[in-house]
Order: structure tokens, then C-alpha cells, then sequence
């Protein structure tokens, strides 16, 4: 049941006019900034503290979660994806894959030092 939810989570946060904005390179998703990016996209699995969930599958806390102190770690988890985290290298322009990554790492409880760079997510493309 929660996996539905995500994806209709994903479907209704995609805007039509999206495709059309310049370097999102073909990105569904308008929203800009890391803050944004998590609620619209990221807090239907992971939920609004970022405490993850578990139902019909389990969605990892992302408070507290000492895995998130290796930048490169995060950045490859949403670009690349791992079993039941989709890819998002594909919706995501390299400013927004970066920003949630920072955003994440420096917000609910995480205190992660280092910053994540456009520079960063184009390299993993």
C-alpha cells in the first residue's frame, strides 16, 4: 500500500511544462531547491521527518541515518537508485539532485558537513 502511494506521489508531481525549462535535461520535476524537491518528491516514501516507514515495503529513515555522512553515498543512491529506491538521475537536473542531497544531509537531525555540487551529480551521469 505505501509503494502505491509513492508512485502516485511521483505521477501528480509531474508538471506538463516541465520539459520545456532549461537544464533540467528532460526532467518531469519543476520544483527547485532542496527543501522543495524533498517534499514534493522525496517525503511520500521517506515521510515528512524523514523517520522512513515500513507497510508494504520499508522506506529508511533518513533522520539520524549515519550513512548520509558519505556525500558521494547519497548523491549515488538518488541518481542511480538501490532496490526499492528508483533512479532519479533521470528526473533530476544536476542542481536538484544536489540540493536534496545537501538538504538531507543538513536537515532532521543531520548535521553532515561537505556539500554536494552540480559538478558532483554530472559526474555520475
Amino acid at each position: 500500500m505505501m509503494r502505491g502511494f509513492c508512485v502516485v506521489t511521483l505521477l501528480m508531481a509531474v508538471p506538463a511544462s516541465a520539459a520545456d525549462t532549461p537544464d533540467m535535461r528532460g526532467a518531469p520535476f519543476a520544483m527547485q531547491g532542496g527543501e522543495a524537491v524533498y517534499r514534493g518528491v522525496c517525503q511520500g516514501c521517506h515521510m515528512a521527518d524523514a523517520k522512513g516507514a515500513s507497510g508494504a515495503g520499508t522506506y529508511p529513515a533518513l533522520a539520524g541515518n549515519p550513512k548520509l555522512a558519505e556525500p558521494g553515498y547519497v548523491l549515488s543512491m538518488v541518481m542511480n537508485g538501490h532496490r526499492g529506491m528508483p533512479p532519479f538521475g533521470g528526473q533530476f537536473s544536476n542542481g536538484q539532485a544536489a540540493d536534496v542531497v545537501n538538504f538531507v544531509r543538513s536537515h532532521f537531525g543531520n548535521h553532515y558537513k561537505g556539500k554536494v555540487t552540480e559538478a558532483d551529480a554530472q559526474a555520475l551521469r
